[in-house]
Parts: structure tokens; sequence; C-alpha cells
């Protein structure tokens, strides 16, 4: 078992910071200013609840379940007691996950992936946004999280034990390749996002009016910040402070301003302007659609799938109108369609030069296998997600109510559900006169 390394720790400690972040505030702040002013707190809101939601479920059995031991033979979970309570984990030894063993605590891999689960559920609220409960989007985080983000994790992310048993069938059986979360937090996400959009139905004035964002300058603000935090998310993933971590912090970088690019670009085509919020869009884009390949590609793939990624979501984000689903702040069109884009285009940009644990892509000589198990990754979360979630979010509708009145929505869902406003739009001027100058 190897020493415990400082730097690793550091690096890793530092990184989960980074993914904290970009839930709260990055996340919050990107989402608040993209909906109407009456709905900004209740969106932040609804970031934070995830947080401390998933937090709790984390500690207290969500690590086991996604990366304990297996619950029996054939199990797709791990056994929830193994670790009840990070029970056996807050010691100082080297961490023992995924069939190997690495110079940093398990306590800041557990802390690491608890972020992971965080922003996965925190996502979807973007689909709902203006019409949702709080108090039931708090009850479908702690449901949610536990039966679909969970298995698709271990599924994704865990390799067995050190004997290499009983690891998740999609890393072990049909070993496709996600280095961050493309399958596991961004295509679960946008399919659950869809599936909720569905469930509760078209925001009022939906296709009639305009619906435009309260704040660009936090949308950009937080589009900022999530670009920051995501060098943690991606770089983070390589466990520690070495060449690996360096190859997905630059590849990181580079798609996504491919991706900024290749947005701007269809938008200028399309609309005639580039925009501030195009830019914002293009840069979650691009880090969406690096996630799962930043680790398995060079600097002409990274640049490849950023722009190819930041084209298609640009175009993406109007199926809604055309098919007519409300997905609010268009979780579908960038984090289920740029999610795809990055894992299926593994398989024709992957290359061993770079990680010996990537595979050769179609343009890489590599042949069309790895493109086979990219896709069946995809297809297999996203029918997952979706199908679990659209039943779960249904029985929310269905019994405790999961949208609010209308209304509630027509007053906005920061008086209704907050009691409290994020602008004060009075104008205090008017009225008494009382302590003004003569």
């Amino acid at each position: 078992m190897p020493e415990i390394s400082a730097g690793d720790t550091a690096w890793v400690l530092v990184s989960t910071a980074l993914v904290l972040v970009m839930t709260a505030p990055a996340l919050a702040l990107f989402y608040g200013g993209m909906v109407r002013a009456k709905s900004t707190l209740n969106m932040m809101m609804m970031s934070f609840g995830a947080l401390f939601v998933v937090g709790i479920i984390w500690v207290i059995f969500g690590y086991s379940v996604a990366f304990g031991p297996a619950l029996d033979s054939g199990s797709f979970i791990g056994d929830p007691t193994a670790f009840l309570g990070l029970k056996g984990l807050l010691n100082t030894s080297a961490l023992a996950v995924n069939g190997a063993y690495y110079p940093i605590p398990a306590t800041a891999f557990v802390a690491f992936q608890a972020m992971f689960a965080v922003i996965t559920v925190a996502l979807i609220s973007g689909a709902i946004a203006d019409r949702a409960r709080f108090g039931t989007w708090l009850m479908f985080s702690a449901i949610w999280v536990t039966i679909v983000y969970l298995p698709v994790a271990r599924a994704v992310f865990y390799f067995g034990d050190q004997d290499a048993n009983g690891g998740g069938f999609i890393a072990t059986k049909i070993k496709a390749l996600d280095f961050a979360g493309g399958t596991a937090v961004h295509i679960n996400a946008g399919a659950a996002g869809l599936a909720l959009a569905l469930v509760l139905g078209k925001r009022i004035g939906f296709g009639k009016m305009l619906l435009r964002p309260s704040n660009l300058p936090l949308v950009m603000i937080g589009a900022g910040l999530l670009w920051f935090g995501w060098f943690g998310f991606n770089a983070g993933s390589a466990l520690g402070a070495n060449g690996l971590a360096g190859v997905a912090f630059i590849n990181t970088f580079s798609a996504t301003c491919a991706a900024v690019a290749g947005w701007l670009l269809i938008e200028k085509m399309r609309d005639g302007h580039a925009t501030s919020l195009g830019a914002a869009s293009g840069i979650v884009a691009g880090l969406v659609a690096i996630t799962p390949a930043c680790a398995y590609v060079d600097t002409w793939g990274a640049l490849s799938i950023g722009a190819i990624a930041g084209a298609i979501t640009a175009l993406a984000v109007g199926l809604k109108y055309r098919f007519g689903y409300d997905d609010s702040l268009d979780v579908v069109g960038v984090h289920l369609v740029g999610g795809i884009v990055g894992t299926v285009l593994i398989g024709f940009f992957g290359t061993t030069s770079v990680n010996e644990f990537s595979a050769n892509g179609l343009l890489y000589g590599g042949g069309a296998s790895q493109l086979v198990k990219q896709i069946e990754a995809a297809a297999i979360v996203l029918v997952f997600s979706f199908v679990v979630t659209y039943i779960l979010g249904t029985i929310l509708s269905k019994t405790i109510g999961f949208r609010v009145s209308r209304d509630e929505e027509l007053e906005g869902v920061d008086i209704a559900l907050q009691a409290e406003s994020a602008y004060d739009l009075v104008d205090s001027s008017k009225g008494s006169s009382k302590g003004k100058s003569a």
C-alpha cells in the first residue's frame, strides 16, 4: 500500500472545492440569471437544495452504494451498509478503489465524488425552472440520487475491488470510456431533465411570449465560474497531481474555446448576432462535451470535439420549440446533447498516444469497435435515466404535487414559495416625502 502523497492529496482536495464552486455559486448564478426576475431566488435555491440533500445522503449511504463492495453476486449496486456513515474510511490510509491503490486518503475521494453527485442533481433543475414546488424538488432530489444516480455512477466509474470483482457493467463489461462524467453526469441529468419537463408541462406563455433572462451579467459570471471549477471536475479526476491531470486540464481549456467559437458562428449565421448568452452557453456546451474525453484525446481531438459540440448544441436548443417540450434553461440541448456528442466522439478521436488506458478511435486507426461501445453506453444511460425519472416524477406529481398552481406561477415562485424577491422593483422615491431635503 503506497504512502499518502501530500501533493496528490492537496490537488484532489482543491479539485473537490472547485467542483463545489461549480454548484454553489456558479450553477446557481448561471441558472439564476437565465430565469425571469420573479424566479431568480427559487432557481438558486434549487441548486443549494440539491447540495445539502445529496450531501447528507452521500455520507450516510450514497458512497457505499456507488463504490462499496457488491451487495451480492451480480448486483448492480454496492452494499449500503459496507461504509455506512463512512465507517472504516475516516482514517489516513491510502485509498483502495477500482482495483488499485492511490496515494490519497479515502476521505479525499469520498468528498470529490460527492460533488459529482451534487451537481448532477442540481443540473436537472434548469429544465423545470419557474414552475416546480421547492419541497417536492427536495424530495425528488433525495429519491433520484438514490435510485438513478448511484447505480449509474457505479456502472460508469467503479471498476471493482482489488481483485477486480463486482465492477460496474459499463466500465468493465461494455468498456466504454468516460473520464469525468459525460454519461454519469451530463447524459444522466439531461435525460432526467427531459422527463421532468414532460411531466410538469409547459410554462404559462411558452411559445407565445418571450421568456427572457433577467440578468445576463449573472449568467456570464456563472459561466466563468463554471469554467474555473470545471478544471477541478476534469483534471481532478486523475486523482493526483500528475501528467494525466495536465492533459485533462489543457484539453478542457482548448475544447471550450473551440466550442464558444462554434456556438457563436452558428448564432451569427442564424440570427445575425453573437450574443453574451450564446457565449455563456457555448462555454458550458464545450465543458460538457470534453468531460468524458478530456484525458483520452489529443489537442486536435479536443478542438474538434469542442467545435462540433458548440455548433450542434447551438442548433439543438431550438428543438424544444419544434417538438413542444418546455426545457426552460436548455438542459436537454446543452447537457444531454453535449454529453452524447462528447461521449460518442471518443470513438472517433480517442488515442492511446496521450493515455495508455484510452483506445484508438476510428480516425486514429482503431476501427469502429470503441465507437460502438460509446454509443451503447450513452443509449443505456439515456434510456434508464429517462424512464425511471419519468415514473418518479409522475408519482410525485400525482401524489404530493410537483408543479405550482397557476396563480403562484403568475405571481412568481420567489414570492409564492420563498416569500422573498431577488430585486427591489418598487420605486422608493415615490410616496412619503420624509427624509427628503427641502
